[in-house]
């Protein structure tokens, strides 16, 4: 059929046609985002879940749903080589900026803007100009501990909120990117700002450590936040989110097409969306047929392997990409620690290096106390046509391995 009428639009972040299963997650958030209208406190929200299950698609319709109800939003994502305080200090800049535009009192948002030129000078951040006028204020989040200075900051920002009566939400997509020490440090600021009811809420998204990750960093995370766990599309909601689209536009799925793809794909979003994609394309006519959906599979899969899966992979290091091959010999599952070792030919001590690098790249998680798992959805099958031939090297001896 016409390419250029396919309603499938896989892409990072792209909003897709049709969202599904996602109501108890936007409902969670509309309660929060009203209750803070009427300053009544409620806690912040984080949505944890592998790769491809549409985080970053909720966390942008969460931003425009905070907008629509009046709230001064940003809305950024945690990469690897950047500290929180360089993220988000420009960010409040264009917060407090934003709010000092509009009528009312402006002594504390005077405050607050001359508190983030000491906060931005007290970690070496270059944020701009923060307006004629604008002074530091000496003794105000300048520290340098940003534990501190950051709860400095947020409470600041809150305030200046209250003073326009406005409202602030915040919204981290990849935190689990963020180091240990500075998600300590957000969690304490947010905390300052949780006991003094001010209107400001954090929506965060993250690979499936970022739970514990929070929770080791500071012990009262778990009542801090609510973490809300996002899966793959099940039954229904899977079907609806194929259905929908091609509806809209007097095409429709031949039952036995939309289970083929449903079973294909697992229910993750990405993927449906991806396979959606080519059945459309390999149909001449409506209904799409299970035949056009089987036909679909081997073009969604070459798209996957050179854009999904592909720019994962080239971020590996020969080793790391070794690791992550023996996990894919071992199957989709998570696996022990110890397994993964033997099947590389190597002690457990020689490989927990590598396996703490390829968790630290958001490539693996531990769901459990030395259990290792994929955090890209059939990412085993991937590693399997990249390196399929798969011979682990002869095992080190310790002379080997041991530094000259």
């Amino acid at each position: 059929m016409d390419r250029g009428s396919n309603p499938f639009a896989p892409g990072a972040g792209n909003q897709p046609p049709e969202l599904t299963g996602r109501d108890n997650v936007l409902e969670d958030a509309r309660v929060t985002l009203e209750r803070l209208q009427r300053r009544l406190s409620d806690r912040s929200q984080i949505l944890i879940g592998l790769r491809g299950v549409g985080k970053t698609v909720l966390l942008n319709r969460i931003d425009k749903m905070a907008r629509d109800k009046g709230y001064h939003s940003v809305i950024l994502e945690a990469p690897e080589n950047k500290t929180l305080v360089e993220i988000l200090a420009p960010e409040l800049r264009r917060l407090l900026l934003q709010l000092d535009m509009m009528e009312g009192a402006k002594d504390i948002g005077k405050r607050a803007l001359g508190a983030l030129r000491s906060f931005a000078s007290a970690f070496k951040i270059s944020i701009g100009d923060v307006g004629i006028g604008v002074h530091s204020a000496p003794g105000v989040a300048d520290s340098g501990d940003l534990s501190r200075d950051l709860s400095d900051m947020l409470v600041l920002t809150g305030e200046a909120a209250v003073e326009k009566n406005s409202l602030i939400a915040i919204l981290i997509d990849e935190m689990q990117y963020l180091t240990a020490s500075d998600l300590g440090c957000l969690i304490a600021a947010l905390h300052r700002v949780s006991q003094r009811n001010l209107p400001v809420v954090l929506f965060g998204a993250g690979l499936p450590q970022l739970a514990g990750t929070m929770g080791n960093a500071k012990s009262y995370a778990e009542r801090l936040f609510v973490f809300n766990q996002i899966g793959p599309l099940k039954g229904e909601d899977a079907i609806k989110a194929l259905e929908g689209p091609v509806e809209r536009v007097g095409v429709k799925f031949a039952p036995d097409a939309l289970s083929e793809i449903v079973r294909a794909t697992e229910g993750y979003p990405y993927f449906l969306q991806e396979w959606g994609k080519h059945a459309w394309i390999k149909a001449k006519a409506s209904p799409i047929s299970k035949e056009d959906a089987i036909a679909a599979g081997p073009e969604a899969i070459e798209e996957l392997d050179r854009s999904f899966f592909r720019v994962r992979f080239d971020r590996l290091t020969p080793s790391e990409r070794e690791y992550l091959r023996a996990m894919a010999e071992l199957g989709p599952q998570p696996h022990r620690s110890g397994d993964i070792a033997q099947t590389l030919n190597r002690p457990v001590e020689q490989v927990a290096p590598i396996r703490a690098k390829v968790i630290l790249k958001g490539m693996a998680y531990a769901p459990a106390h030395g259990d290792t798992g994929f955090t890209v959805p059939m990412f085993d099958g991937y590693m399997k046509r990249a390196m399929p031939n798969f011979v682990p090297r002869p095992p080190r001896s310790r002379k080997q391995s041991a530094p000259r």
